[in-house]
Formats: C-alpha cells, sequence, structure tokens
C-alpha cells in the first residue's frame, strides 16, 4: 500500500468530533520513526499543520538515573526501562482532555535522555500518531496503553537490513563499530524477538522498504 493510502487510512480513523490514536510498533530499526514521519507529514499536507501530532514512546524511557538505580543501564530498551504506565496516562489524558493542550515528553538521540514536556497535543489536533517497540506487548501495563489506541499497525523490515540500520544509528549516535554491533547483537536482538513475536496483534502489518 502506498504512502498516500497509508495516510488516508489513518485519517479516517478520526470519527465526527473524536481525536483517534494511531500507534505504529515494529521491531528495533524497522523503520517505524520514518513511516510516522511520512505519515504526519502527508497528512499535514493535507489536513493542516496542527490536524496531528506525534507521541513518541521514547519520550517515556526512565533517565540514566534511574536505570542506575535499578542497574538496568545495560539493558536499556528492554520493556522494564520505560515507564509503560505513564505512557498509558499520557494516551488516556490525550484521547480524553481535547479541550487543552497536553504536554509531551521527547527524547533526544545525542543525549540519550528522555526531555520533559518536549512536545505538545494543541485542541486542534484530531489525530495522534504514537510509535514505538511494545505497542502490542502481552502486559497489563502496556495492554493499557495499547486499549487508548484505536489502530496499531506494525511494520516489518528484511532481518538483515534491519540490524544493519540499527548497527548504523548506534554509531551515528555515539558507539564505535564494535560496540554498536555487539549492543545490537545482545540487548536490542532480545528485544526484537520479543516485539516480532507480537505481529500477530496488529491491526494491519506493513512491509517496509
Amino acid at each position: 500500500m502506498t504512502a498516500h493510502l497509508l495516510a488516508r487510512e489513518a485519517v479516517e480513523l478520526v470519527g465526527d468530533g473524536s481525536r483517534a490514536i494511531l500507534g505504529i510498533a515494529g521491531c528495533p530499526g524497522a523503520g517505524k520513526s520514518t513511516l510516522v514521519d511520512l505519515l504526519v507529514t502527508r497528512i499535514r499536507a493535507a489536513e493542516g499543520e496542527d490536524w496531528v501530532a506525534h507521541v513518541p514512546m521514547d519520550g517515556f524511557h526512565l533517565a540514566d538515573a534511574q536505570l542506575d538505580r535499578i542497574g538496568a543501564r545495560g539493558r536499556k530498551g528492554a520493556p522494564d526501562t520505560f515507564d509503560a504506565a505513564g505512557y498509558a496516562h499520557l494516551l488516556e489524558r490525550v484521547k480524553r482532555e481535547v479541550d487543552e493542550p497536553v504536554y509531551v515528553p521527547g527524547f533526544d538521540r545525542t543525549l540519550e535522555q528522555p526531555l520533559a514536556a518536549a512536545l505538545v497535543v494543541l485542541p486542534s489536533v484530531r489525530l495522534v500518531v504514537t510509535e514505538g517497540n511494545y505497542l502490542l506487548l502481552d502486559d497489563p501495563a502496556w495492554a493499557r496503553a495499547r486499549h487508548a489506541m484505536d489502530a496499531v499497525w506494525f511494520v516489518e523490515r528484511d532481518e538483515s537490513e534491519r540490524i544493519a540500520r540499527l548497527v548504523a544509528r548506534h554509531i551515528e549516535f555515539g558507539k564505535t563499530p564494535d560496540e554498536a554491533r555487539a549492543w545490537v547483537e545482545t540487548t536490542d536482538q532480545r528485544n526484537a524477538e520479543l516485539v516480532a513475536a507480537t505481529a500477530g496483534k496488529a491491526d494491519r502489518v506493513i512491509s517496509a522498504r
């Protein structure tokens, strides 16, 4: 399906007088953010700049201070290194509080840290697009977040290409090539296997190219 048709399908999630949330799930490096950027750009061109907003799950990474406290910095990116309850609560607020701005945390990939109130969902927004690895995970905290979404699409990509993209990303943001490959082969791959098992729960599976 073309990007134009996917954008149209996303817009159709919005009912009369309502606000819809579309989730984009997939393994690390599959192209979730690329798809979100494409959808948001096309929808803004068709519907207006403030008709659609992006709410990334990455804003709910635990900061390094908390990861150090629980001894999990070496597993950064695993399901329990996110504030899943906070993410679910934020999505519920976005769905419910349609008359006030809702401020949303972002994530700085250079710092590798979440940033409070970096983004905003304005009252004019009718569609929110959120993306992350664990939107379909069979866990009570993540299931609560899924319940707030109107649909979840899963992005898949050729495994060798996905891994190459992931290694390149880690290098771009400061790891050496050896460090990047080691991280991908251990931490990222464990997470990817967990995420891949959830694809069957998606409303649509999209093959990235």
